[in-house]
């Protein structure tokens, strides 16, 4: 019996030793394949920097870069606010103006020469400085406006001293934004303020930086981002294609998002695919900036990108027929994801252009004609293909405020009300040339700013179509985006159309549209009514409840009615990607989902 055990161990080692010999020999210095998540754009970048920063894509950039004090768990919903760099939720006073805020310890900012071959930890003076550079007027911050709706205690005064010496004393203390100790930050508000919380999660514009790296880089801070986010920047070509890798200096963080009673069958499957795995899971993002549909699409198509971010609309009949995932991409393993998204698109009246602006009643029904001209429902038909739906206001959904029952002039086409409303004003053809002219009899013609990309050419048909059978003539200005915002936020625009992202889960920060202390940030028309002013105020200071609707909707009428925007849809988007792409799940504000995904390297083709 033991020599026939024996006899078996021999046998079996030798099985194994011949097994061993039979694998292919791996070099010592072999490495497994670097996982690289590739996808694009449709707009450029305009920078780095959190506090210059309002377009949504360089926003997603930073958001990937740097860290905020909260952030929104990934598959929780409804939203959920949780701790990020701060390492748990604030002490809030009973009267909502004070919120003291513990930070994480050990969290490190990337390497970077600013810091002389030292690790930089990040600290509570570093969160000071970072929501004071905002407020400082040499960087002209879009943000600011939503920050000093906050009432901090003492930096409007700061902001004041600025503007007259032309120095903003940063090492100045001020009451409402301290550094207890090297740990501790706290924040003193002047006025009530519920939802303060969702001030503090935002990395695209919130992102802590370091003092010594925005000294350091000076007017070149937008080229040189340094966070403590799971990526860096490792490569840029401007408005071409960004390469990010992974920040080595990254704190230990794992996979801990769950599911909630509101979260999609895929979220669930997602987390217990992911649950426990070390973050971030993939080593390198490229980001090309494609402006044209059918090269984005033939890049998914081709495999050379792994994610197609909102399937452009030319390709829905092809790719989704009847909003289902064509054959032939179910054949290849590509998974879809459709979502009503948290956003509005419109177009704008400059209030203070002579020609489509202003407060008088002919003014105010020139731009009601207009808008009752524009056929909402034809746009969601034709250039939309049916993804998207007729927006009645300005709230998105996806948000607590808002009320998908509510409906209002907003989303009302009527062509023959809106040509009577025209004669009754006296915007009549006075020449004879086909085209209605001002009350005066100077021409009447809309200068509309545009891009020359095929989406957008598409949506410009509409709007030409339709004034045409007003008798209004438009003329389209072309530019590129980073001009015409920059235009936009100076009030050089008769009229634009543009998206707008929702940022927090209670929707009626969208109502700064509005509001004229935000004229240059938010508020593109630049519109300018005391009265709404005074309802805007009265919304962010009440906690939720049926009273602070109620001036929700007030304010809501009184947009509609001034008509100084005209909100046309919320978007449906239709995110596609490939078989090998793990972990992702679109999140209707957070933007800092690359550290979530991973990248299958045995399905994937060689990077």
């Amino acid at each position: 019996m033991f020599a026939l055990i024996f006899h078996r161990l021999i046998y079996t080692a030798l099985v194994i030793m011949i097994g061993l010999l039979s694998q292919p020999v791996m070099s010592q210095t072999s490495k497994p394949s670097p996982k690289v998540f590739k996808y694009a754009f449709t707009a450029a970048e305009t920078g780095f920097d959190p506090a210059q920063l309002s377009d949504l894509y360089s926003r997603i950039l930073t958001a990937n870069m740097f860290d905020a004090l909260y952030t929104y768990d990934y598959l929780a919903r409804p939203l959920v606010i949780r701790p990020n760099l701060a390492a748990g939720m604030p002490e809030v006073s009973s009267d909502f103006k004070t919120y003291t805020i513990q930070l994480k310890r050990g969290v490190f900012f990337s390497d970077d020469s600013a810091f002389k071959g030292q690790k930089r930890e990040l600290v509570a003076s570093d969160v000071v400085y970072t929501y004071k550079r905002i407020f400082d007027p040499k960087n002209k911050s879009p943000s600011v406006s939503g920050l000093r709706e906050e009432k901090i205690l003492g930096m409007e005064e700061l902001r004041e001293q600025a503007t007259k010496s032309g120095k903003f004393d940063y090492d100045r203390e001020v009451e409402g934004l301290r550094a207890l100790d090297k740990y501790t930050v706290q924040f003193k508000l002047g006025e009530v303020r519920p939802r303060f919380l969702e001030t503090l999660t935002d990395p695209g514009i919130f992102g802590i930086v370091a003092r010594e790296v925005v000294e350091a880089y000076g007017d070149r801070i937008m080229e040189h981002p340094v966070g403590t986010g799971p990526f860096k920047l490792d490569e840029w070509r401007r408005s071409s294609k960004i390469t990010f890798v992974r920040n080595p200096n990254y704190r230990e963080e794992y996979f801990d998002s769950a599911p909630t009673e509101g979260s999609s069958s895929l979220a669930k499957q997602v987390y217990e695919q992911m649950k426990g795995r070390k973050l971030p899971q993939i080593d390198k993002v490229e980001v090309s900036i494609i402006e044209e549909a059918q090269p984005r699409w033939l890049a998914f198509l081709g495999s050379e990108h792994d994610l197609m971010e909102r399937l452009p609309a030319a390709y829905v009949n092809v790719a989704i027929p009847q909003n289902k995932l064509a054959p032939n991409l179910q054949k290849r393993g590509i998974q879809m994801q459709r979502n009503l998204l948290g956003d509005v698109t419109f177009s704008y009246f400059g209030m203070e252009n002579p020609l489509v602006g202003g407060y008088t009643p002919e003014k105010i029904a020139l731009r009601r004609a207009i808008a009752m001209g524009q056929n909402s429902a034809e746009e969601v038909r034709l250039p939309r293909r049916g993804q998207a739906i007729v927006a009645q206001g300005p709230i998105m959904p996806m948000t607590a405020a808002y009320d998908p029952n509510m409906r209002s002039e907003m989303g009302v086409f009527d062509r023959a009300k809106a040509m009577a409303l025209l004669d009754m004003f006296g915007y009549t053809d006075k020449n004879g040339d086909g085209w209605r002219d001002l009350p005066d009899g100077k021409p009447l013609t809309l200068e509309y700013s545009t891009t020359s990309s095929a989406d957008y050419r598409e949506l410009n048909e509409i709007w030409k179509k339709n004034m045409d059978a007003i008798g209004i003539r438009v003329e389209f200005k072309y530019g590129q985006w980073p001009e015409l915002l920059k235009a936009s936020r100076n009030g050089k625009l008769m009229m634009w159309g543009l998206g707008l992202s929702g940022d927090s889960p209670d929707g009626a920060g969208v109502l700064a549209l509005g509001y004229s202390p935000s004229k240059g940030q938010q508020n593109h028309a630049r519109f300018s009514l005391p009265e709404y002013d005074e309802l805007y105020r009265q919304i962010n200071r009440l906690p939720d409840g049926p009273e602070r609707k109620a001036l929700v909707e007030k304010a809501i009428k009184i947009l509609v009615a001034y008509m100084p925007y005209k909100f046309i849809t919320h978007r449906i988007g239709t995110d596609l990607t490939h078989p090998w792409v793990q972990g992702y799940v679109r999140n209707p504000i957070a933007r800092d989902f690359w550290k979530y995904i991973d990248i299958d390297v045995q399905k994937a083709p060689p990077p």
